[in-house]
């Protein structure tokens, strides 16, 4: 069985920027790590390897070349190698851009299954999954909890909706999303750690694609953040100096009646 994990770099700290001109995040400033909800794909993909003998398992990631570091975490997981979609031209994709870019790289390549994390925690759409299996013509399966049974031409999840869950059925190949409660991601041991170390990503660029230059990164993102603006907290008090406990409570009480509450 073929398997691909679609995985992202995201900022690893709250303090995160936007670019006012572009409105796009600045990430050079910013540690990253593998976007969390990542790694519940990643897993998913590893218990199945080592169930179904002769199983591969490549990670394809989207971003600059520090983007390496998400994709040999992965391997260090248990993943085999390692994919980097990695081009200037490509930067300031949105969802759409993203997918498009990821598909047409997928396109006429064999595999059984794709997997992804529900959401990116720096983008928090959901959408870059179900649209690259709209792009390949393949089912999509979202907010999967649980893989009860794969054959050679199926399988069988549960996926959670409102108010519980349902069983669904379909065809491979497929893209499968994954929520967290799907699994509890391993730590890595230190013999896939030294193989993450040493494993050589093979990073391709849209001159091996050759992909429209308005269809990739900023010039193909039909959504853009038209203005960026950071709001300014302002608070004002009162000081109060009171010299019982009773003057306390009475101010109070006047306070909230003020204020319509009582």
């Amino acid at each position: 069985m073929n398997i691909v994990v679609l995985v992202k770099q995201v900022p690893s700290t709250d303090n995160v920027k936007i670019d006012e001109k572009t409105g796009t995040m600045i990430r050079s400033e910013l540690e990253s790590e593998m976007n969390p909800l990542d790694m519940y794909a990643v897993e998913e993909a590893v218990r199945i390897k080592e169930k179904e003998t002769g199983t591969k398992i490549t990670v394809i990631s989207m971003g600059p070349l520090s983007a390496e570091y998400a994709i040999k975490e992965a391997i260090s997981m248990g993943c085999d190698e390692g994919v980097l979609l990695t081009d200037r031209r490509y930067a300031g994709a949105d969802t759409l851009a993203t997918a498009y870019t990821l598909s047409q790289l997928l396109k006429g390549k064999e595999f059984d299954l794709i997997f992804a994390g529900e959401r990116a925690t720096d983008g928090e759409t959901g959408q870059v999954g179900p649209m690259v299996a709209t792009l390949l013509g393949i089912p999509v399966l979202t907010y999967v909890n649980k893989i009860i049974e794969i054959t050679k031409s199926a399988i069988k999840v549960q996926r959670a909706i409102e108010g519980g869950n349902e069983v669904i059925q379909t065809t491979l190949p497929s893209l499968i999303t994954v929520v967290k409660e799907i699994n509890d991601p391993r730590l890595p041991n230190l013999e896939n750690k030294l193989r993450a170390k040493k494993s050589k990503i093979h990073t391709i660029t849209n001159e091996e694609l050759k992909i429209e230059e308005d269809k990739i990164g900023l010039k193909g993102s039909p959504t853009r953040v038209v203005k960026v603006f950071y709001p300014k907290i302002s608070r004002q008090g009162e000081k109060i100096t009171i010299k019982t406990p009773q003057e306390a409570v009475s101010k109070i009480k006047n306070f909230i009646k003020e204020k319509g509450v009582i």
